[in-house]
């Protein structure tokens, strides 16, 4: 038989029904005040905006109401200095306020709680924190894209190879590249905005479940808290968790966008590439060999992006099976919630800071170019371009030409224009003016595309996108 003590004082906020304490394990089980006591600032403003419109609907008096304000005001301050003491035998950063707020004014403290409900009044502070979390998230985003132009504008004619499958493809610039990024995370902006509307609907005023038979102006708190207008259902509200939902899906995406940029940068820093040169601040050294400097913070922002996915994959598993309204398992919402917000800030802040921070080793990246045929395709629409040749015959040619060039132990541009007749006797010398990387950047000006003169153009256009 499970052995446990029972706390001494039965939780006096959940009234007559209860006479006995509960045990030290439910305690330990029911308690989230060790993380939602973040949800502070939400908290006090949900209920000054309630308790204004109660006073505004003489559902309280006026005294009572301003002094209901005061004591609030006085709890705020003494949380934000340190000098508030956070109980667990009240559960929540909920029960602790309100029975502070007790201590403070007397009675009239019961009254601030007159049309809601804890199930309302969490959806609300929730909510308004998933919200500040978007607007976060969209600044800091936004910063990283400025660093990305900024280094787009600095390497538009910046030539390296481009890949797929990790192959040597075609040339490119690095300010393509870096744009490429900037794409991604102009999506993730949009994601997170799209979240940020759908949530701003205000809960408040649902109470439990089915709303309040007090004559409240949910418009009211609605405005005053920068809602859209208020919920449409009262059982919808409380049982709503969507808008975490949405907002660690869009971090997810937007963390796997970061990985991949981290994968990068581990990968170009290394000695193998040499494409890039990060300083102390975002490296470390090995404690045995002396020589090394390793790419940590690349590679906690590659692997944290795994920790907010298990985060989201966590609130999905929670909500599956529950019933409308409200489940104590949806408390199981803040830790999860939480970590990605904070998770999220600090690799968006710490891959800002890389992109900010790293040196291009531009003569590297170029000559790594003379490997892997990279201009092979140019060669093949030189083929159809100029001798007119149907696609499918131009890439068998160029195919030939590649092998030829292989066995020879040279680049394409290293065959004699004899050689290259002797695989197709239409070729004349202006093909050697295709088979440059310089040369084949120049040429790809179709919008969007590699081009230097295209990068820069994008690059403009960037900026007035950024906001």
């Amino acid at each position: 038989m499970t052995d446990y003590k029972q706390s001494e004082q039965a939780n006096s906020l959940w009234g007559g029904r209860f006479k006995g304490g509960v045990s030290d394990i439910m305690e330990k089980i029911n308690a989230s005040i060790d993380f939602d006591k973040v949800l502070y600032r939400q908290d006090i403003k949900g209920s000054i905006e309630h308790c204004k419109m109660l006073i505004t609907k003489d559902i309280i008096s006026e005294p009572d109401g301003e002094a209901i304000l005061g004591g609030l005001a006085q709890i705020k301050k003494e949380i934000e200095s340190g000098d508030f003491n956070f109980d667990v035998t009240l559960e929540d950063i909920h029960m602790n306020i309100e029975h502070r707020l007790s201590e403070i004014i007397g009675q009239a403290a019961g009254r601030l709680h007159t049309g809601r409900s804890r199930n309302d009044q969490v959806a609300v502070d929730f909510k308004l924190y998933v919200r500040d979390a978007c607007d976060q998230a969209d600044e800091a985003l936004k910063g990283l894209q400025l660093a990305l132009i900024n280094v787009a504008k600095e390497n538009a004619d910046t030539i390296m190879p481009g890949f797929t499958h990790l192959q040597s493809a075609q040339p490119v610039t690095f300010g393509h590249h870096m744009l490429a990024y900037f794409e991604m995370f102009t999506r993730d902006r949009s994601r997170f905005a799209d979240a940020r509307k759908r949530l701003n609907e205000c809960p408040l005023g649902a109470a439990a479940l089915a709303g309040t038979s007090f004559a409240i102006d949910r418009q009211q708190t609605a405005r005053a808290l920068g809602f859209d207008r208020p919920t449409y259902n009262s059982m919808d509200s409380v049982a709503d968790r969507d808008f975490a939902l949405e907002f660690m899906a869009a971090a997810s995406i937007s963390a796997i966008h970061v990985s991949r940029l981290a994968e990068e940068l581990v990968m170009w820093s290394c000695a193998q590439f040499n494409y890039i040169s990060m300083s102390d601040s975002f490296t470390t050294g090995s404690s045995i060999m002396p020589q090394k400097r390793n790419p940590d913070a690349a590679e906690l922002c590659r692997g944290k992006s795994g920790r907010i996915i298990g985060s989201l994959n966590s609130l999905l598993v929670t909500m599956k099976g529950l019933a409308l309204t409200f489940s104590k398992d949806m408390q199981e919402d803040k830790e999860a919630t939480f970590d990605a917000v904070e998770t999220y800030a600090l690799i968006i802040a710490a891959l800002t800071g890389m992109i900010e921070d790293m040196k291009v080793n531009k003569e590297q990246m170029l000559a790594s170019t003379n490997k892997g045929f990279i201009t092979a395709t140019d060669l093949a629409d030189w083929i159809v371009r100029v001798l007119g040749l149907p696609f499918r015959k131009a890439h068998h040619i160029t195919g030939s030409l590649v092998a030829l060039a292989e066995k020879k132990g040279c680049d394409l541009d290293g065959l004699t224009l004899q050689e290259m007749q002797t695989i197709e006797s239409l070729i004349n010398d202006d093909v050697f003016n295709v088979l440059s990387v310089e040369n084949s950047v120049a040429s790809r000006v179709s919008y969007g595309g590699t081009a230097p003169s295209e990068v820069l153009k994008q690059v403009a256009v960037a900026l007035k996108r950024v906001g």
